[in-house]
């Protein structure tokens, strides 16, 4: 199995508790992270997650996702078809860089794409031809029956 967390849920467990859903989410990816430890998943990294997080002005923020970049076992480097790909999503609405994340985790043959992103999850479920699952932390913990 195999899981892209974008940037916005890696770095959820640094967000202030102020909330049970940022709670519920932290915990979540934090469960995600020891999963993938028993080699029960393979988390997938990208050119785009690196290119984001090395914009991350927090460092205490860019050092904690760059560690768990680093313990992904699948790497997507950017190339022409992930852009075109990109473009075509763009086109259902997704944004830029969340297009790329997306086009990125299907390049990497992602089962799920975790977010804590609303908007995305919103628009990937009308999305009818979407062969990922994209799904909050809550809800990927829920399907995986963790």
């Amino acid at each position: 199995m195999k899981i892209y967390i974008d940037t916005c849920g890696i770095q959820r467990p640094l967000d202030t508790k102020s909330q049970l859903r940022i709670i519920l989410e932290s915990d979540s990816i934090l469960g995600l992270i020891e999963f993938r430890k028993g080699n029960y998943a393979d988390l997938i990294t990208s050119d785009v997650l690196r290119f984001e997080i090395r914009n991350c002005q927090n460092v205490v923020r860019r050092e904690y996702a760059e560690d768990i970049l680093r313990k992904a076992r699948i790497d997507i480097s950017l190339t022409e078809e992930i852009r075109k790909h990109a473009v075509e999503l763009e086109g259902f609405g997704f944004r830029g860089v969340d297009a790329l994340h997306l086009a990125s985790a299907k390049a990497g043959n992602a089962d799920f794409f975790c977010t804590c992103d609303d908007e995305i999850i919103k628009k990937a479920k009308s999305m009818k031809a979407n062969k990922i699952k994209v799904l909050s932390p809550i809800d990927l913990i829920k399907e995986l029956k963790l």
